[in-house]
């Protein structure tokens, strides 16, 4: 049976969404706003942006913000342009509409902090009754009209005379909820003002109804606005205030000053290191009122060694107005901010030694990993960046002055094994294990074309490893056949070189090569008889194995290689091994552990066995 037409007989009937405010608000306080005390911020805004549009009909009125609690109500009180009956219908009744939409308003939309008109519903995080009473400063004796939102939805409104609010402007009181007594106390009130408004540019106030004068919250501008005796005064009244805000002195401030979108503020320089990839957050304040204390998207990653404090004029906030819109402005003020610190850091390279060093004490890492990506810090840099090298830690400039060649290794492990016997050789190695650290030194010839950088190759150091005589390597060849046989399930060879220091009976060099085939030989031992076993086994018989050096200026292999008794031969070579691979300082297989747990027992017995 067909489908019939119902569409001639039924008309749609337009509806409007029905809004449950308590679940409104509740969605609010759990997934939009990170705490309750963002209620004092969103009223506090309000009254910005009603002080912003008053000034623009008299822009030379001397307008402010009070703020009163006393633990049973709070009280903010502006002298901004105020509402009128229709004003107070249209939006304070209206959830999602903003007053900064009006009519004469939108157009100047840039000039108020809030556009998103949902900061009063805020207040009923704390409150279950929002008191508003207001008056209009764009009619002369306009009348004073009461608006009171309740948390179930309702709300009601009258006029009454404009004596009940003698001057233009607006009152909102709340009645704080019992629960609500940790953000509505008159100290925690003082507090928070302070810490969302002590950068407003206008006047607020705070009383606590004991009697006392209101007390300036921001009694002076921000930092950077203020003049100074001396470029010295300045630099200090910054480093205070870095401190105040961040609770370090900073190594040094850099100011930061970008006109094409009002921003100004200083970048605090970190004492100490922090970790690589650690990001501070950073506080950006709208227009003067707080926007984040952890705003890591104002600057890129690298620049981790810095902590900001900035206000801007052409930022967008989100929603929550919490945190930045990320768009094409927050992204060139990323740009150049960071701009500014590649010059603090190039003024610190080419004026203050002093400071550069103390900066790259703490901060390299930071400085390495921008050097990797921006070759104009690499040109003043690098030179000066401290590396970890045969001669010590040391900058690669005073490296390179004593080694024509540098050798670089790929792995911390590495340069473990090779360090000491290669700074006896004279050979000049950097430990490339770190990061950035390989890449940046193959980039020195970059900066000093007379210098030459070549990955080191363990040929490379056992080529300066002196040969023995040949009456000394035929009298130890058949213990060197022992112990290549005892070794062979490491894929190991063994050689007898002399070599300094003395001290040292073997080193162990074992390459990415070696590694690399001690995976395929295990892999073609479990394929073994099939066609990857073929293929693999024939790479294995090509392929670099690791190689046991012993040390023939050392007395305990002098006395080994004389050893005739096989099986002690061969206890004696794993030992020797166990303990030049620990000399390594890299992991230990399990199949090492116990090869190194098994040649002290046996030669403890032996041992044993002599005495008795």
């Amino acid at each position: 049976m067909p489908l019939r037409d119902t569409s001639a007989h039924q008309a749609a009937t337009d509806r409007t969404f029905q809004v449950d405010l308590r679940g409104l608000v509740d969605l609010l306080s759990h997934h939009l706003y990170s705490s309750p005390r963002v209620y004092l911020r969103e009223l506090m805004q309000n009254a910005v942006d009603a002080l912003t549009a008053r000034h623009a009909i008299e822009p030379h009125g001397a307008f402010g913000i009070r703020l009163y609690a006393d633990g049973s109500v709070v009280r903010v009180e502006d002298d901004g342009v105020g509402l009128t009956e229709d004003d107070v219908h249209t939006f304070l009744a209206t959830i999602g509409r903003s007053s900064k939409r009006a009519e004469g308003i939108a157009e100047q939309r840039a000039d108020f902090i809030g556009q998103f008109g949902i900061g009063l519903l805020s207040c009923f995080l704390v409150a279950d009754e929002i008191h508003v009473l207001s008056r209009s400063a764009r009619t002369p004796d306009a009348p004073a009209v009461e608006w009171r939102g309740r948390g179930d939805g309702s709300y009601t409104v009258r006029t009454l005379p404009a004596s009940a609010h003698p001057r233009p402007g607006t009152t909102v009181t709340l009645t704080p909820r019992t629960d609500a007594g940790e953000w509505t106390r008159p100290a925690q009130v003082h507090t928070l003002a302070r810490h969302f408004g002590s950068l407003l540019r206008h006047p607020l106030t705070f009383d606590d109804g004991t009697g006392g004068q209101g007390a300036a919250i921001n009694p002076e501008p921000a930092p950077w606005a203020r003049t100074h005796p001396t470029p010295g005064a300045r630099s200090r009244a910054l480093a205070a205030y870095g401190q105040e805000v961040f609770g370090f002195t900073p190594l040094d401030t850099i100011e930061l000053d970008l006109p094409a979108v009002g921003l100004k503020g200083i970048a605090c320089v970190l004492p100490e290191a922090v970790p690589a990839g650690r990001r501070h957050g950073h506080r950006v304040h709208v227009k003067g009122m707080l926007l984040s204390e952890q705003a890591e998207e104002i600057l890129p990653e690298w620049a981790f060694f810095v902590r900001c404090v900035v206000d801007a004029e052409s930022l967008r906030p989100t929603a929550s107005r919490e945190s930045l819109y990320e768009d094409d402005t927050l992204a060139a003020v990323r740009d150049a901010l960071a701009e500014r610190l590649r010059a603090w850091i190039a003024r610190a390279a080419a004026s203050d030694p002093d400071l550069l060093h103390r900066f790259l004490q703490a901060h390299h890492l930071a400085v390495k990993s921008l050097a990797v990506h921006d070759d104009e810090i690499l040109r003043m840099l690098l030179p000066w960046l401290p590396f970890e090298t045969t001669d010590g830690h040391c900058t690669l400039d005073e490296f390179a002055r004593t080694h024509r060649t540098v050798l670089v290794t790929s792995s911390v492990e590495e340069f473990r094994q090779v360090a000491a016997i290669a700074s006896a050789a004279g050979l000049g190695v950097v430990n490339g294990g770190y990061t950035y650290d390989r890449e940046l030194v193959h980039r020195l010839p970059e900066i000093r074309p007379e210098a030459s950088v070549a990955d080191l190759d363990p040929a490379t150091l056992t080529a300066h490893l002196d040969p023995v005589d040949r009456e000394t390597e035929l009298a130890a060849a058949a213990y060197l056949a022992q112990a290549r046989d005892a070794l062979s399930v490491f894929d190991c060879d063994v050689a007898l070189r002399t070599f300094q220091p003395a001290s040292a009976p073997a080193l162990l060099v074992d390459s990415r090569e070696a590694r690399h085939e001690r995976t395929r030989s295990q892999l073609a031992r479990e394929q073994e008889g099939g066609l990857w076993g073929d293929i693999l086994g024939a790479l294995r018989q090509e392929a670099p194995r690791a190689q046991l050096i012993l040390n023939q200026l050392n007395p305990l292999v002098r006395t080994a290689v004389s050893i005739d008794e096989p099986e002690l031969a061969r206890t004696s070579a794993e030992a020797l091994y166990g303990q030049a691979a620990m000399l390594s300082r890299r992991p230990l297989r399990p199949a090492e552990s116990s090869l190194i747990n098994r040649s002290f027992l046996d030669l403890l017995a032996h041992a044993l066995r002599k005495d008795s």
